[in-house]
């Protein structure tokens, strides 16, 4: 089944590409590269706001980093024409703003990499950072970075 079949069957609609919030371009492509900048978890088209272990849980960091995946796919679809031009998506790290006593920023990322993995198969299986972090712009509870192997 490739990505787009996979897509409609999980009731998945990509969305267009996000305008970038400053000084900087959405993805670039360099050799057989592509790096995405990071996208922020929304929701409702707005920033989702929150800080993992105040008022955000493990599950609610989880739905963030799924719907930040979608908008990387949406991204990657716009940069590339065809999601079958990935050959391998290299590495994802993701930054979770939470507060110093979460220790659960690796489950909330696997909201992301579940995805990943699910719609584009062992393509979508990739290396990983996850970190804590005080503040993400804009308030939002996560934000996600990737690179990927194209052809």
């Amino acid at each position: 089944m490739n990505a787009y079949d996979k897509l409609q069957q999980l009731g998945i609609e990509l969305p267009p590409l996000s305008a970038p919030a400053a000084a900087y371009v959405p993805y670039v492509i360099t050799g057989n590269r592509i790096y995405l900048s990071g996208h922020i978890a929304r929701k409702d088209g707005k920033p989702h706001v929150g800080r993992l272990g105040h008022n955000l849980t493990t599950v609610d960091g989880q739905a963030a980093a799924r719907h930040i995946a979608i908008d990387m796919l949406g991204t990657l679809h716009a940069a590339l024409g065809d999601l079958s031009r990935i050959n391998r998506i290299v590495k994802v790290m993701s930054l979770v703003c939470s507060t110093p006593d979460f220790t659960e920023q690796h489950l909330v990322t696997n909201g992301c990499s579940e995805l990943l993995a699910e719609v584009l198969g062992e393509r979508g299986q990739h290396a990983r950072s996850a970190f804590g972090v005080v503040q993400i712009p804009l308030g939002a509870c996560v934000e996600i970075e990737l690179i990927a192997e194209i052809s």
